[in-house]
């Protein structure tokens, strides 16, 4: 059961539906008028958090941080619509709430789920931080008076998403090479000089022959690495700029002893 005590622990927290499933995070608290119970949690719902639900909260559980409804996550956003006035919900609104949801108020036996028959002021808000006072718009504090404002700020995260992907391909092409390679050959020339002396084969045929070489360009391949070639990521930090919209609550001050018109 849901009393006072977990009312400054309701705020902000996530309401869970009976499968398990994030219905969506508490924003406002209402009260029963008169006990102070709480009744009704008002959460941000939606895909941005836009529209708000009204969840029963009178036989919720609170742990870890959530509390857990008795209704599904599809009964919330069927819900009804409230146009609740000021800080109060009208015996039209309540009704409508209870059917909604199947429960049946039960005013004799002052459980959970009675209905507020007496002039139609319903349940409370219990404003932002836990003003439980029924029935009081701030609170008195002996020849003072004062409210609490609240205003929504935004929280501005990150989160990483994949723009693309760059891959290295390596792939075999040919092509032509011109290379000036010096080479080497023989040739022959002849040779005279004065003979000394007598020669014992005069007069008889005889020859001599020696053998003349030459280079020839002789083309060889082996392989070997030149380069290596890798991706690495750089982080680039830029600024953007994000918009969105937020409640502040502001201050009037409304006096009963000047006409309305000097108001």
């Amino acid at each position: 059961m849901i009393d006072q005590t977990h009312v400054e622990a309701l705020y902000d927290c996530d309401v869970i539906d009976n499968r398990g499933e994030k219905i969506g995070s508490v924003k406002r608290v209402w009260l029963e008028d008169g006990t102070g119970k709480p009744m009704w949690a008002e959460v941000h719902t939606g895909l941005f958090g836009m529209k708000e639900s009204f969840v029963p909260i009178q036989q919720g559980q609170v742990a870890g941080g959530a509390i857990t409804v008795p209704v599904t996550k599809e009964q919330v956003k069927e819900s009804p619509s409230m146009h609740t006035d000021g800080d109060h919900m009208s015996d039209q609104e309540q009704e409508a709430l209870y059917r909604h949801y199947g429960m049946i108020p039960q005013a004799k036996t002052g459980e959970h789920d009675r209905l507020d028959g007496k002039g139609g002021n319903g349940r409370q808000a219990a404003g932002q931080r836990g003003q439980q006072a029924a029935g009081q718009r701030g609170t008195a504090r002996g020849d003072a008076a004062e409210v609490t404002l609240s205003e929504e700020k935004l929280d501005v995260g990150t989160r990483s998403v994949e723009t693309g992907r760059v891959r290295l391909v390596k792939h075999t092409v040919t092509e032509q090479r011109n290379i000036t390679v010096p080479v080497t050959h023989e040739e022959v020339r002849v040779v005279r000089e004065p003979a000394e002396g007598s020669s014992g084969k005069a007069f008889a045929d005889e020859q001599a022959e020696i053998t003349l070489h030459r280079e020839e360009p002789v083309v060889q391949k082996r392989t070997e690495a030149v380069e290596r070639v890798r991706l690495e990521k750089d982080a680039i930090t830029e600024q953007k700029d994000v918009k969105g919209e937020v409640r502040k609550e502001r201050v009037e001050v409304e006096r009963d002893d000047e006409p309305r018109g000097r108001r």
